[in-house]
Protein backbone atom coordinates (compact mmCIF):
# COMPACT_ATOMS: atom_id res chain seq x y z
CA UNK A 1 0.00 0.00 0.00
CA UNK A 2 2.87 2.19 0.60
CA UNK A 3 4.40 1.86 -2.70
CA UNK A 4 0.90 2.36 -4.43
CA UNK A 5 0.84 5.58 -2.92
CA UNK A 6 4.60 6.70 -3.88
CA UNK A 7 3.34 5.97 -6.96
CA UNK A 8 0.32 8.15 -6.58
CA UNK A 9 2.72 11.04 -5.24
CA UNK A 10 5.20 10.64 -7.91
CA UNK A 11 2.51 10.60 -10.85
CA UNK A 12 0.82 13.82 -9.00
CA UNK A 13 3.78 15.88 -9.00
CA UNK A 14 4.70 15.27 -12.57
CA UNK A 15 1.81 16.43 -13.56
CA UNK A 16 2.24 19.28 -11.83
CA UNK A 17 5.51 20.09 -13.00
CA UNK A 18 4.77 19.43 -16.21
CA UNK A 19 1.08 21.71 -15.87
CA UNK A 20 3.10 24.33 -14.51
CA UNK A 21 5.87 24.09 -17.17
CA UNK A 22 2.78 24.32 -19.84
CA UNK A 23 1.00 26.99 -18.05
CA UNK A 24 4.06 29.54 -17.44
CA UNK A 25 5.16 29.09 -20.78
CA UNK A 26 2.10 29.71 -22.47
CA UNK A 27 1.99 33.20 -20.17
CA UNK A 28 5.60 34.01 -21.30
CA UNK A 29 4.48 34.13 -24.58
CA UNK A 30 1.72 36.28 -24.52
CA UNK A 31 3.88 38.72 -22.58
CA UNK A 32 6.22 38.61 -24.84
CA UNK A 33 3.89 39.10 -27.98
CA UNK A 34 2.75 41.85 -26.28
CA UNK A 35 5.75 43.63 -25.88
CA UNK A 36 6.64 42.97 -29.44
CA UNK A 37 3.25 43.72 -31.30
CA UNK A 38 3.78 47.53 -29.05
CA UNK A 39 7.34 47.89 -30.48
CA UNK A 40 6.14 47.08 -33.75
CA UNK A 41 3.06 50.00 -33.65
CA UNK A 42 5.98 51.92 -32.28
CA UNK A 43 8.19 51.24 -35.53
CA UNK A 44 5.54 51.28 -37.99
CA UNK A 45 4.54 55.01 -36.72
CA UNK A 46 8.71 55.50 -38.27
CA UNK A 47 9.40 56.88 -41.99
CA UNK A 48 11.07 54.14 -43.53
CA UNK A 49 14.41 56.30 -45.08
CA UNK A 50 15.26 56.52 -41.08
CA UNK A 51 14.55 53.01 -39.69
CA UNK A 52 17.57 51.47 -40.33
CA UNK A 53 19.52 54.41 -38.59
CA UNK A 54 16.81 54.22 -35.46
CA UNK A 55 17.35 50.77 -35.40
CA UNK A 56 21.00 51.09 -35.29
CA UNK A 57 21.15 53.56 -32.34
CA UNK A 58 18.59 51.74 -30.41
CA UNK A 59 20.87 48.90 -30.10
CA UNK A 60 24.29 50.23 -29.14
CA UNK A 61 22.58 52.74 -26.45
CA UNK A 62 20.57 48.93 -25.18
CA UNK A 63 22.37 47.58 -22.30
CA UNK A 64 20.96 44.91 -21.19
CA UNK A 65 19.76 43.56 -24.56
CA UNK A 66 16.90 41.45 -24.10
CA UNK A 67 15.38 42.75 -27.51
CA UNK A 68 17.04 42.09 -31.03
CA UNK A 69 16.39 43.40 -34.51
CA UNK A 70 16.82 43.08 -37.78
CA UNK A 71 15.45 44.75 -41.14
CA UNK A 72 15.80 42.73 -44.40
CA UNK A 73 15.10 43.32 -47.88
CA UNK A 74 11.80 41.62 -49.66
CA UNK A 75 14.34 38.68 -51.00
CA UNK A 76 15.33 38.23 -46.97
CA UNK A 77 19.14 40.16 -47.79
CA UNK A 78 20.64 41.69 -44.10
CA UNK A 79 19.78 45.48 -44.19
CA UNK A 80 20.42 46.68 -40.35
CA UNK A 81 19.95 45.24 -37.05
CA UNK A 82 21.93 42.44 -34.44
CA UNK A 83 19.70 39.95 -36.19
CA UNK A 84 21.70 38.61 -38.99
CA UNK A 85 19.38 36.16 -41.02
CA UNK A 86 16.01 36.35 -41.32
CA UNK A 87 14.40 33.33 -39.52
CA UNK A 88 13.02 30.67 -41.41
CA UNK A 89 9.27 30.04 -41.19
CA UNK A 90 8.75 32.92 -39.22
CA UNK A 91 5.52 34.36 -40.68
CA UNK A 92 5.45 38.33 -41.42
CA UNK A 93 1.92 38.16 -40.54
CA UNK A 94 2.36 39.69 -37.02
CA UNK A 95 2.44 36.03 -35.55
CA UNK A 96 4.88 35.00 -32.41
CA UNK A 97 7.12 32.11 -32.75
CA UNK A 98 9.73 30.78 -30.23
CA UNK A 99 12.98 30.05 -31.61
CA UNK A 100 15.00 28.50 -29.10
CA UNK A 101 19.06 28.65 -30.11
CA UNK A 102 18.47 29.24 -33.91
CA UNK A 103 18.55 33.27 -34.29
CA UNK A 104 21.99 34.31 -35.84
CA UNK A 105 22.83 36.98 -33.40
CA UNK A 106 25.26 39.72 -34.29
CA UNK A 107 28.41 39.35 -30.87
CA UNK A 108 26.41 35.88 -29.37
CA UNK A 109 28.13 32.99 -29.39
CA UNK A 110 24.86 31.65 -28.29
CA UNK A 111 21.39 31.99 -29.73
CA UNK A 112 19.16 32.80 -27.51
CA UNK A 113 15.57 31.25 -26.78
CA UNK A 114 14.08 33.98 -28.37
CA UNK A 115 10.35 35.20 -28.63
CA UNK A 116 10.29 36.53 -32.44
CA UNK A 117 7.61 38.67 -34.55
CA UNK A 118 8.36 39.97 -38.22
CA UNK A 119 5.92 42.15 -40.11
CA UNK A 120 6.55 43.28 -43.50
CA UNK A 121 6.25 47.01 -43.97
CA UNK A 122 5.06 49.03 -46.80
CA UNK A 123 8.16 49.76 -48.61
CA UNK A 124 8.24 45.96 -48.85
CA UNK A 125 11.47 45.59 -46.24
CA UNK A 126 10.84 43.16 -43.55
CA UNK A 127 11.29 44.08 -39.56
CA UNK A 128 12.36 40.97 -37.19
CA UNK A 129 11.59 42.03 -33.61
CA UNK A 130 12.73 39.19 -30.83
CA UNK A 131 12.49 38.99 -27.05
CA UNK A 132 15.06 37.17 -25.13
CA UNK A 133 13.28 34.53 -23.03
CA UNK A 134 16.40 33.54 -21.48
CA UNK A 135 16.37 34.87 -17.72
CA UNK A 136 12.48 34.12 -18.02
CA UNK A 137 13.41 30.46 -18.61
CA UNK A 138 15.93 30.66 -16.10
CA UNK A 139 13.41 31.27 -12.83
CA UNK A 140 11.11 29.04 -14.56
CA UNK A 141 13.71 25.94 -14.40
CA UNK A 142 14.27 27.22 -10.74
CA UNK A 143 10.65 26.91 -10.04
CA UNK A 144 10.89 23.52 -11.81
CA UNK A 145 13.92 22.38 -9.81
CA UNK A 146 12.92 24.17 -6.46
CA UNK A 147 9.21 22.32 -6.97
CA UNK A 148 11.08 18.29 -7.95
CA UNK A 149 13.43 18.95 -4.83
CA UNK A 150 10.87 19.64 -2.73
CA UNK A 151 8.65 16.81 -4.04
CA UNK A 152 11.75 14.37 -3.46
CA UNK A 153 12.21 15.29 -0.21
CA UNK A 154 8.23 15.05 0.94
CA UNK A 155 8.10 11.87 -0.92
CA UNK A 156 11.49 10.59 1.02
CA UNK A 157 9.89 12.46 4.10
CA UNK A 158 6.60 10.66 3.70
CA UNK A 159 7.95 6.98 2.69
CA UNK A 160 9.94 7.43 6.02
CA UNK A 161 6.94 8.19 8.34
CA UNK A 162 4.76 6.01 6.31
CA UNK A 163 7.13 3.12 6.74
CA UNK A 164 7.40 3.94 10.59
CA UNK A 165 3.59 3.79 11.03
CA UNK A 166 3.16 1.03 8.74
CA UNK A 167 5.84 -1.16 10.74
CA UNK A 168 3.92 0.02 13.58
CA UNK A 169 0.34 -0.98 12.35
CA UNK A 170 2.12 -4.42 11.12
CA UNK A 171 3.09 -4.90 14.78
CA UNK A 172 -0.17 -4.38 16.13
CA UNK A 173 -1.51 -6.67 13.31
CA UNK A 174 0.73 -9.55 14.23
CA UNK A 175 -0.32 -9.28 17.42
CA UNK A 176 -3.75 -9.30 16.51
CA UNK A 177 -3.16 -12.38 14.25
CA UNK A 178 -0.85 -14.17 17.35
CA UNK A 179 -4.60 -14.01 19.34
CA UNK A 180 -7.22 -14.70 16.59
CA UNK A 181 -4.85 -17.77 16.13
CA UNK A 182 -4.87 -18.48 19.63
CA UNK A 183 -8.56 -18.15 19.84
CA UNK A 184 -9.40 -19.97 16.92
CA UNK A 185 -7.46 -23.28 19.04
CA UNK A 186 -10.27 -22.65 21.14
CA UNK A 187 -8.59 -20.14 23.74
CA UNK A 188 -11.20 -17.98 24.68
CA UNK A 189 -9.84 -16.09 27.10
CA UNK A 190 -7.79 -13.90 25.17
CA UNK A 191 -8.55 -10.68 23.67
CA UNK A 192 -7.01 -8.79 20.76
CA UNK A 193 -4.49 -6.07 21.69
CA UNK A 194 -6.39 -2.19 22.44
CA UNK A 195 -4.81 1.03 23.23
CA UNK A 196 -5.23 3.59 20.52
CA UNK A 197 -8.37 5.46 18.48
CA UNK A 198 -8.23 4.25 15.22
CA UNK A 199 -10.29 2.08 13.40
CA UNK A 200 -7.95 -0.88 13.98
CA UNK A 201 -8.85 -0.29 17.36
CA UNK A 202 -12.47 0.02 17.22
CA UNK A 203 -12.62 -2.91 15.39
CA UNK A 204 -10.99 -4.99 17.85
CA UNK A 205 -13.05 -3.45 20.88
CA UNK A 206 -16.25 -4.89 18.60
CA UNK A 207 -14.62 -8.10 18.49
CA UNK A 208 -13.59 -8.27 22.11
CA UNK A 209 -17.14 -7.40 22.89
CA UNK A 210 -18.36 -10.53 20.74
CA UNK A 211 -15.82 -12.38 22.50
CA UNK A 212 -17.33 -11.67 25.44
CA UNK A 213 -20.51 -12.47 24.63
CA UNK A 214 -19.29 -15.76 22.84
CA UNK A 215 -17.54 -16.96 25.86
CA UNK A 216 -20.45 -16.29 28.76
CA UNK A 217 -22.93 -18.05 26.28
CA UNK A 218 -20.68 -21.00 26.04
CA UNK A 219 -20.44 -20.49 30.00
CA UNK A 220 -23.57 -21.05 30.92
CA UNK A 221 -24.23 -23.91 28.04
CA UNK A 222 -21.21 -25.60 29.20
CA UNK A 223 -22.59 -25.16 33.23
CA UNK A 224 -25.82 -26.57 32.57
CA UNK A 225 -24.22 -29.10 30.52
CA UNK A 226 -21.90 -30.01 33.39
CA UNK A 227 -24.38 -29.28 35.98
CA UNK A 228 -26.95 -32.12 33.88
CA UNK A 229 -24.05 -34.47 34.14
CA UNK A 230 -23.11 -34.27 37.65
CA UNK A 231 -27.04 -34.40 38.37
CA UNK A 232 -27.22 -37.46 36.65
CA UNK A 233 -24.03 -38.90 37.53
CA UNK A 234 -25.45 -39.69 41.35
CA UNK A 235 -28.72 -41.46 40.37
CA UNK A 236 -27.66 -43.55 37.68
CA UNK A 237 -24.94 -44.88 39.84
CA UNK A 238 -27.89 -45.32 42.85
CA UNK A 239 -29.89 -47.08 40.08
CA UNK A 240 -26.65 -49.60 39.01
CA UNK A 241 -26.51 -50.36 43.07
CA UNK A 242 -29.85 -51.42 43.01
CA UNK A 243 -29.45 -53.32 40.12
CA UNK A 244 -26.36 -55.27 41.37
CA UNK A 245 -28.42 -55.85 44.65
CA UNK A 246 -31.00 -57.29 42.70
CA UNK A 247 -29.23 -59.34 40.40
CA UNK A 248 -27.49 -60.74 44.02
CA UNK A 249 -31.57 -61.94 44.78
CA UNK A 250 -32.43 -62.81 41.83
CA UNK A 251 -30.96 -66.47 41.91
CA UNK A 252 -33.23 -66.95 44.80
CA UNK A 253 -36.35 -66.29 42.44
CA UNK A 254 -37.12 -69.11 39.87
CA UNK A 255 -37.96 -66.42 36.94
CA UNK A 256 -35.37 -67.20 34.45
CA UNK A 257 -35.89 -64.33 32.41
CA UNK A 258 -34.89 -62.44 35.46
CA UNK A 259 -31.04 -62.16 35.44
CA UNK A 260 -30.81 -61.50 31.87
CA UNK A 261 -33.37 -58.41 32.02
CA UNK A 262 -31.18 -56.99 34.84
CA UNK A 263 -27.78 -57.77 33.09
CA UNK A 264 -28.93 -56.10 29.86
CA UNK A 265 -30.49 -52.79 32.58
CA UNK A 266 -26.71 -53.37 33.93
CA UNK A 267 -25.26 -53.14 30.62
CA UNK A 268 -27.07 -49.97 29.55
CA UNK A 269 -26.39 -47.99 32.85
CA UNK A 270 -22.72 -48.74 32.33
CA UNK A 271 -23.27 -47.16 29.06
CA UNK A 272 -24.56 -44.53 30.58
CA UNK A 273 -22.03 -43.56 32.91
CA UNK A 274 -19.48 -44.33 30.74
CA UNK A 275 -20.69 -41.44 28.12
CA UNK A 276 -21.52 -39.43 31.39
CA UNK A 277 -17.70 -39.62 32.81
CA UNK A 278 -16.32 -38.94 29.14
CA UNK A 279 -18.55 -35.57 29.08
CA UNK A 280 -17.29 -34.31 32.08
CA UNK A 281 -13.48 -35.52 31.14
CA UNK A 282 -13.35 -33.49 27.99
CA UNK A 283 -14.83 -30.42 30.19
CA UNK A 284 -12.23 -30.73 32.35
CA UNK A 285 -9.80 -31.08 29.41
CA UNK A 286 -10.95 -28.12 27.76
CA UNK A 287 -10.94 -25.89 31.53
CA UNK A 288 -7.54 -26.67 31.91
CA UNK A 289 -4.75 -23.67 32.05
CA UNK A 290 -3.19 -23.40 28.85
CA UNK A 291 0.56 -24.76 29.84
CA UNK A 292 0.20 -25.13 33.39
CA UNK A 293 0.82 -28.15 34.58
CA UNK A 294 3.34 -29.30 31.34
CA UNK A 295 6.78 -30.80 32.11
CA UNK A 296 9.52 -32.80 29.51
CA UNK A 297 7.95 -35.92 28.14
CA UNK A 298 9.68 -38.40 26.29
CA UNK A 299 7.54 -39.13 23.00
CA UNK A 300 9.41 -42.45 22.85
CA UNK A 301 8.84 -44.08 26.00
CA UNK A 302 4.84 -43.15 25.77
CA UNK A 303 4.29 -44.28 22.96
CA UNK A 304 5.86 -47.44 23.75
CA UNK A 305 4.00 -47.71 27.35
CA UNK A 306 0.39 -47.59 25.27
CA UNK A 307 1.54 -50.15 22.73
CA UNK A 308 2.10 -52.69 25.81
CA UNK A 309 -0.96 -51.47 27.24
CA UNK A 310 -3.10 -52.96 24.10
CA UNK A 311 -1.24 -55.64 23.00
CA UNK A 312 -3.19 -58.15 24.95
CA UNK A 313 -6.19 -56.40 23.56
CA UNK A 314 -5.32 -56.67 20.04
CA UNK A 315 -4.03 -60.25 20.74
CA UNK A 316 -8.12 -61.10 21.61
CA UNK A 317 -8.57 -59.86 18.45
CA UNK A 318 -6.05 -61.83 16.59
CA UNK A 319 -4.59 -58.19 15.42
CA UNK A 320 -1.27 -57.54 14.34
CA UNK A 321 0.06 -54.80 16.35
CA UNK A 322 3.15 -53.18 14.59
CA UNK A 323 5.02 -50.89 16.69
CA UNK A 324 8.07 -48.98 14.95
CA UNK A 325 9.93 -45.77 17.15
CA UNK A 326 12.35 -43.72 16.14
CA UNK A 327 14.38 -41.81 18.77
CA UNK A 328 12.78 -38.09 18.66
CA UNK A 329 14.05 -35.48 21.46
CA UNK A 330 11.46 -34.68 23.88
CA UNK A 331 8.47 -32.37 24.16
CA UNK A 332 6.85 -30.16 26.32
CA UNK A 333 3.50 -31.45 27.34
CA UNK A 334 0.93 -32.93 30.00
CA UNK A 335 1.90 -36.55 29.78
CA UNK A 336 -1.27 -38.08 30.79
CA UNK A 337 -3.56 -36.10 28.81
CA UNK A 338 -0.78 -37.37 25.98
CA UNK A 339 -1.28 -40.91 27.56
CA UNK A 340 -5.09 -40.96 27.20
CA UNK A 341 -5.16 -39.59 23.65
CA UNK A 342 -2.97 -41.92 22.26
CA UNK A 343 -4.70 -44.79 24.21
CA UNK A 344 -8.03 -43.50 22.48
CA UNK A 345 -6.95 -43.40 19.21
CA UNK A 346 -5.24 -47.19 18.93
CA UNK A 347 -7.83 -48.59 21.36
CA UNK A 348 -10.17 -47.17 18.07
CA UNK A 349 -8.16 -48.29 15.72
CA UNK A 350 -8.18 -51.79 17.09
CA UNK A 351 -11.72 -51.55 17.80
CA UNK A 352 -12.62 -50.61 13.86
CA UNK A 353 -9.69 -52.88 12.21
CA UNK A 354 -11.05 -56.19 11.33
CA UNK A 355 -10.19 -60.16 12.77
CA UNK A 356 -7.01 -60.90 11.88
CA UNK A 357 -6.16 -57.12 10.37
CA UNK A 358 -3.22 -55.46 11.37
CA UNK A 359 -2.68 -51.79 13.13
CA UNK A 360 0.06 -50.06 13.30
CA UNK A 361 1.52 -47.38 15.42
CA UNK A 362 4.68 -45.22 13.82
CA UNK A 363 6.43 -42.55 15.79
CA UNK A 364 8.76 -40.86 13.70
CA UNK A 365 10.93 -37.44 13.06
CA UNK A 366 10.32 -34.85 10.71
CA UNK A 367 12.19 -31.53 9.89
CA UNK A 368 9.40 -29.83 11.94
CA UNK A 369 8.96 -32.43 15.04
CA UNK A 370 8.17 -35.31 16.33
CA UNK A 371 4.65 -36.93 14.56
CA UNK A 372 2.77 -40.15 15.56
CA UNK A 373 0.57 -42.42 13.57
CA UNK A 374 -1.77 -44.56 14.04
CA UNK A 375 -3.40 -46.55 11.20
CA UNK A 376 -5.66 -49.62 11.25
CA UNK A 377 -7.09 -51.34 7.89
CA UNK A 378 -10.68 -51.09 9.21
CA UNK A 379 -13.55 -49.30 7.10
CA UNK A 380 -11.87 -46.10 6.70
CA UNK A 381 -13.61 -42.94 7.76
CA UNK A 382 -15.27 -41.23 4.22
CA UNK A 383 -13.70 -37.79 3.62
CA UNK A 384 -16.85 -35.96 4.06
CA UNK A 385 -17.35 -36.95 7.71
CA UNK A 386 -13.44 -36.48 9.10
CA UNK A 387 -14.37 -33.62 10.88
CA UNK A 388 -17.95 -34.63 12.02
CA UNK A 389 -16.26 -37.57 14.06
CA UNK A 390 -14.69 -35.22 16.43
CA UNK A 391 -17.77 -33.58 17.52
CA UNK A 392 -19.33 -34.85 20.31
CA UNK A 393 -21.38 -38.14 20.37
CA UNK A 394 -21.09 -38.33 16.20
CA UNK A 395 -21.29 -42.15 15.03
CA UNK A 396 -21.02 -42.88 11.71
CA UNK A 397 -23.47 -45.26 10.07
CA UNK A 398 -20.79 -47.63 8.71
CA UNK A 399 -20.00 -47.64 12.77
CA UNK A 400 -23.25 -47.70 14.72
CA UNK A 401 -23.40 -51.33 15.11
CA UNK A 402 -19.99 -51.39 16.88
CA UNK A 403 -20.24 -50.58 20.62
CA UNK A 404 -19.15 -46.91 21.62
CA UNK A 405 -20.12 -43.71 22.78
CA UNK A 406 -18.61 -41.31 20.35
CA UNK A 407 -16.94 -39.43 22.45
CA UNK A 408 -13.52 -40.72 22.03
CA UNK A 409 -11.77 -38.74 19.12
CA UNK A 410 -14.13 -35.54 20.94
CA UNK A 411 -11.44 -36.02 23.77
CA UNK A 412 -8.68 -36.73 21.76
CA UNK A 413 -9.19 -32.95 20.01
CA UNK A 414 -9.33 -31.60 23.04
CA UNK A 415 -6.11 -32.65 24.29
CA UNK A 416 -4.80 -31.94 20.76
CA UNK A 417 -6.28 -28.31 21.13
CA UNK A 418 -4.74 -27.77 24.97
CA UNK A 419 -1.17 -28.81 23.43
CA UNK A 420 -1.73 -26.60 20.54
CA UNK A 421 -0.74 -29.76 17.93
CA UNK A 422 -2.23 -30.44 14.67
CA UNK A 423 -4.35 -34.07 14.08
CA UNK A 424 -4.53 -35.15 10.70
CA UNK A 425 -7.66 -37.82 9.54
CA UNK A 426 -6.81 -39.10 6.37
CA UNK A 427 -7.63 -42.79 4.08
CA UNK A 428 -4.85 -45.92 4.93
CA UNK A 429 -6.29 -46.99 1.82
CA UNK A 430 -7.79 -49.52 3.46
CA UNK A 431 -8.67 -47.89 6.84
CA UNK A 432 -7.96 -44.90 8.62
CA UNK A 433 -4.73 -42.94 9.13
CA UNK A 434 -4.71 -40.58 12.30
CA UNK A 435 -1.23 -38.27 12.42
CA UNK A 436 -0.55 -35.97 15.47
CA UNK A 437 2.11 -33.68 14.52
CA UNK A 438 3.43 -33.09 18.47
CA UNK A 439 4.58 -29.33 17.37
CA UNK A 440 3.03 -25.64 17.64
Amino acid sequence: MLSVYAVIFSVSVMLLIGYMGYAVTGQMERKADVVIQWQLVYFGSLPDNKLADILQRRIEHERMHINYYGLFTADGAHIAGDVLMLPPGLSVERRGMTLEHTLSVAGVKQAPVVRAMAVRRGDGTILVVAHDLTHILAIRQDVINALIGGGMFCLLAGLAVGLAFGMLQMRRVKAIRRVTVQIAQGDLNQRLPTGGHDELDLLSNLVNHMLDEIERLMTEVKGTCDGIAHDLLTPLGHVRTLLVQVAERADTLNDEQLPNLVARARSNTDKLLERFRAMLRISEIGALQRRGGFAEVQLATLVSEVSELYEPLADCKAIKLRVKIEPVGAIHADRALLFEAFSNLVDNAIKFAPTCGTVCITLARTSFGPQVDIVDNGPGIPSSERQAVLKRFYRSEQTRHIAGSGLGLSMVSAVIQVHNFTMKIGNAEPGTRVTIECWS
